[in-house]
């Protein structure tokens, strides 16, 4: 571990006036469930680490005209209990996954969202696009657990986020702070993540100087159905795939669908093609297997990961069955 400055901002301005003020790279400390580790391994080395976790506006839960606005401080285990997010089962299904129960208790909704690869070769020291000697680690090495979508670029790696798919599913928004003091805009979650094709781009489309604060939830139209689905995790590993979707039905038909996959693209991987099949029929097991079969038309497996586009299948249909109360 390098040394670095220590921050620890009681206000959303005064993080950001911390982020903004070293010219050198500066990491954002919450839980610390993550970032512990990449300072201990030095795969972070800022000059300054902002510790938000006293900020008292980034903390609760709370239902206001627009919908429902969950702190990005929030605990897993505060979101699961939650009686504000009662009508959003699929957020229950996500920690519900989460086996770790001091993961529960301390990681945070924002720590997740904004949570770095957890591909092996990033882990050991290659960076975002794991290149050694100008040759892609993933392409001519071990890629089991690596990208089945959206891989034809040179990031490889998995988008690590439990909660984006199903949070994205949802229609869910993040509220975005700084870079000036003051300054603040809301984003879709789907467009919050980028796929970089430079080492510099980072996951996400946060600048230095900003910060995630809260995200947002629309209020459940009173047709809306929503389910998570995680696959293949075993006490503190990560999925392997997993599926999150919200179904708008009407007369037992599907009138409007979203369907996102997680883990097994650089981003949630929002599959239009899937939810296509969906619309105007009604969901049975032969409808989700359809639907599933469409969602992996767009896979393009590497050398050694194919059995991840059966597991993002499985998802898929076992996601709209649970959704529908048939599973």
């Amino acid at each position: 571990m390098t040394n670095f400055e220590y921050a620890c901002p009681e206000t959303e301005q005064e993080a950001v006036e911390f982020l903004s003020k070293v010219q050198g790279e500066t990491a954002v400390l919450s839980a610390g469930t993550d970032m512990m580790s990449l300072l201990r391994n030095n795969l972070a080395r800022p000059e300054r680490v902002v510790d938000v976790s006293r900020i008292s506006s980034m903390q609760g839960i709370d239902r206001t005209g627009e919908g429902v606005v969950i702190g990005a401080l929030s605990t897993l285990e505060q979101i699961s209990e939650s009686p504000s997010l009662a009508d959003f089962p699929s957020l229950r299904d996500v920690v519900d996954g989460v086996r770790a129960i001091q993961v529960q208790q301390n990681g945070t909704l924002g720590g997740d969202l904004c949570h770095l690869p957890n591909c092996w070769y990033f882990r050991s020291g290659y960076g975002l696009l794991a290149r050694e000697n100008g040759r892609s680690l993933p392409e001519v090495g071990d890629n089991r657990y690596h990208a089945v979508f959206g891989n034809s670029g040179p990031a490889k790696f998995v988008s690590a986020s439990r909660f984006a798919p199903a949070i994205i599913a949802l229609g869910g928004e993040v509220r975005i702070a700084g870079p000036n003091p003051g300054e603040e805009k809301w984003l879709a979650l789907e467009d919050f993540y980028i796929t970089p094709k430079t080492e510099r781009q980072g996951v996400s489309v946060l600048k230095p100087g900003q910060i995630l604060t809260h995200i947002r939830l629309a209020s459940d139209p009173p047709r809306l159905t929503a389910a998570y689905e995680v696959l293949e995790m075993q006490g503190l590993d990560w999925p392997q795939a997993a599926a999150a979707c919200s179904l708008e039905l009407d007369g037992g038909l599907v009138r409007s669908a979203r369907i996102v996959l997680g883990h097994v693209a650089p981003t949630p991987w929002v599959s239009e093609i899937a939810a296509s099949a969906l619309v105007g029929q009604p969901v049975t097991v032969q409808t989700a297997e359809r639907a599933a079969d469409a969602a992996i038309s767009e896979a393009t497996p590497l050398s050694q990961n194919e059995y991840k586009v059966q597991l993002a299948r499985t998802s898929v249909k076992r996601c709209l069955l649970r959704a529908t109360n048939q599973l």
